[in-house]
């Protein structure tokens, strides 16, 4: 499909924008270092059918300081004691939203901290500049 215009058209140069200095001040300071960090995960179920959940006590971990980013929302996967059933021989997909990583970090794990068997590690994930990242649940 082919649009056309009879309007000439005219290319504004890029200016940046500037931004009153009273204003900066009175922005929170937290507000501007907020964000988040985005895990897609995906989980292959070889079994004929199956039951996962995801645990609030699931954390990424940088490996430099040790410094834990709290699990905020998971999408697509019930929290325990919920589950969520994965139909048999399909890869299973869901997301989970953390706090923000330090900002040094260059490494962290996704480590599911829960006081039975089950739980998932990935190990030296790292870092990018968007903080959305993709793994594979063993």
């Amino acid at each position: 499909m082919n649009f056309t215009s009879t309007r000439s058209a005219t290319v504004e140069p890029k200016v940046k924008p500037t931004v009153e200095t009273d204003v900066l001040t009175q922005i929170d300071p937290q507000t501007l270092e907020d964000s988040h960090v985005y895990v897609h995960c995906y989980f292959k179920n070889e079994m004929d059918e199956m039951l996962i959940r995801v645990w609030r006590s699931t954390y990424l971990i940088d490996r430099s300081s040790g410094v834990r980013s709290e699990l905020i929302h998971a999408e697509n996967i019930s929290y325990a004691p919920q589950w969520t059933v994965i139909p048999g021989k399909i890869t299973f997909s869901f997301l989970l939203i953390f706090t923000a990583l330090p900002k040094d970090c260059t490494v962290f794990d996704l480590l599911e901290d829960i006081p039975q068997a089950g739980g998932f590690f990935v190990s030296g994930i790292k870092r990018n500049a968007l903080d959305v990242y993709h793994v594979d649940i063993p």
